[in-house]
């Protein structure tokens, strides 16, 4: 099954914020994510059905999804690791009104 990376407008604009070194790391591992590779995990509690990957103190969160027999992995907020879960759980309150 072929698997397609899409990146949100916020995701983007956090890589274009950050150094270039932290940058590429971000690049490489977000393009790694079509095979799976890098420091993933299924997140719990109020944030079940996402997972999220690891790169030195940044987390992307990103959801999966399966469309037209291709597998999508949506890399929908980043952050720093201190504030990530935080600031996604506000968004996503924000968005769906919980």
């Amino acid at each position: 099954m072929r698997t397609k990376v899409r990146v949100s407008h916020q995701v983007e604009f956090f890589l274009n914020a950050l150094a270039p070194e932290p940058r590429l790391a971000l690049q490489r591992a977000i393009k790694g994510l079509s095979q799976d590779q890098g420091d993933i995990r299924r997140l719990e509690g109020k944030l079940s059905g996402y997972h999220r990957f690891r790169v030195a103190g940044y987390r992307v969160i990103y959801a999966e999804r399966y469309e037209a027999g291709h597998r999508i992995v949506e890399c929908i907020f980043a952050k720093e690791r201190s504030v990530v879960y935080d600031m996604f759980l506000q968004l996503r309150a924000q968005e769906f009104g919980e």
